[in-house]
C-alpha cells in the first residue's frame, strides 16, 4: 500500500486492489456461482462490502498519513471487534475477563495513537497524523462483522467459492469506479513510476487479498471466529519489521501500545 500510494490516490489504490483480486478469482467464482443458494448472496455482499471493499479504501487512506507499521499494529483490534460483533449479533458471550480484554485493546489504541505519534515522516505524503489510525479502527470493525458472517452463514461451502463470489460481487463496482471515476488509466500512461506502483498494488491484491482471504476464510470455517482473528498476533510483528526496513520510526510509546493491544488479544482468547 505504501509503495502504491507513491503514485496513486487512496481511492485508486483501494479500487485497484479489489478489482485485481476479483479478476484473479473470477474463474472460480463462475464455477461456483450456480452451486451456492441465492439466499446466501446477501451475506456474501455484506461480508464483501464491510470486510473487503470499505477496508481497502480505509487502510489506503489511513496510510497516507500513518506509518505502515503502525497500521499493521492497529489491525490487531480485529479480535476485539470480532468478539463485540459476535456478542451483539451472533450470541457470543462476553465475560468480565473478556470485557477487560476489550478495555485493554482500546487503551492500547489510545497509547499508540495519542502518545506515539504517526511514526515519523516516512509516509507517502511526507506528513503524519496519528489520528488517521481511526480509519484502521473502523476497518477492523468491518472485519469483525465479516468474520462472524463467514463463520455463521457459510459452513460447508469451500472457502475458494466464498472468497471468489464475494469478490465478484464487489469487483464490478470497484472496476467501474476505477476506470470511469478516477485518473488511474491516465496515470498509467503518463506518470513516471506508475507501472511500478501498480505492480506493488497487484502484489498486494494477489497475496494480501485473493490468496490470504481464501486461506483465512478456510481457517474461519475450521475453527472459531476468535481463533481465526488471532492471526493478528503476527501481523503487528511483521508490519513493524517491514516498516523498520523501510525507514519508519518506531518509538517506545508505539511498542507499549502494541504490547497492550496484544495483551488484550491474549486475554480475550484465553478467557472463558
Amino acid at each position: 500500500m505504501k509503495k502504491g500510494l507513491a503514485v496513486f490516490s487512496a481511492l485508486e489504490l483501494g479500487a485497484t486492489r479489489v478489482t485485481v483480486a476479483a479478476l484473479l478469482l473470477l474463474p472460480f467464482a463462475l464455477r461456483y456461482v450456480r452451486k451456492v443458494e441465492r439466499s446466501r448472496f446477501k451475506w456474501l455482499l455484506l461480508s464483501g462490502v464491510v470486510g473487503t471493499l470499505i477496508p481497502a479504501f480505509l487502510f489506503a487512506y489511513a496510510e497516507t498519513r500513518l506509518a505502515s507499521g503502525l497500521a499493521g499494529v492497529l489491525n490487531a483490534l480485529t479480535v476485539v471487534f470480532t468478539l463485540l460483533m459476535g456478542a451483539m449479533f451472533f450470541g457470543q458471550r462476553i465475560t468480565w475477563l473478556r470485557a477487560a480484554g476489550i478495555g485493554a485493546g482500546l487503551l492500547g489504541t489510545i497509547v499508540l495513537m495519542g502518545l506515539g505519534g504517526s511514526g515519523g515522516d516516512a509516509t507517502p505524503t511526507g506528513e503524519g497524523n496519528a489520528w488517521y489510525g481511526l480509519y484502521i479502527v473502523l476497518a477492523t470493525l468491518g472485519y469483525g462483522v465479516s468474520i462472524n458472517v463467514i463463520k455463521h452463514h457459510f459452513h460447508g461451502i469451500p472457502s475458494l467459492a466464498v472468497t471468489g463470489l464475494l469478490l465478484m460481487l464487489i469487483g464490478g463496482p470497484a472496476a467501474a469506479y476505477l476506470l470511469l471515476g478516477t485518473d488511474f488509466l491516465y496515470k498509467l500512461q503518463h506518470v513516471p513510476g506508475a507501472w511500478t506502483a501498480f505492480g506493488y498494488i497487484a502484489l498486494l491484491a494477489t497475496l494480501s487479498t485473493a490468496v490470504a482471504m481464501v486461506l483465512f476464510n478456510k481457517l474461519i470455517q475450521q475453527s472459531t471466529a476468535l481463533f481465526a482473528s488471532s492471526n493478528t498476533y503476527l501481523v503487528p510483528i511483521m508490519t513493524l519489521g517491514w516498516g523498520l526496513l523501510d525507514g519508519e520510526i518506531i518509538n517506545g510509546w508505539h511498542l507499549l501500545g502494541m504490547g497492550i493491544i496484544l495483551l488484550s488479544v491474549f486475554i480475550i482468547n484465553r478467557a472463558k
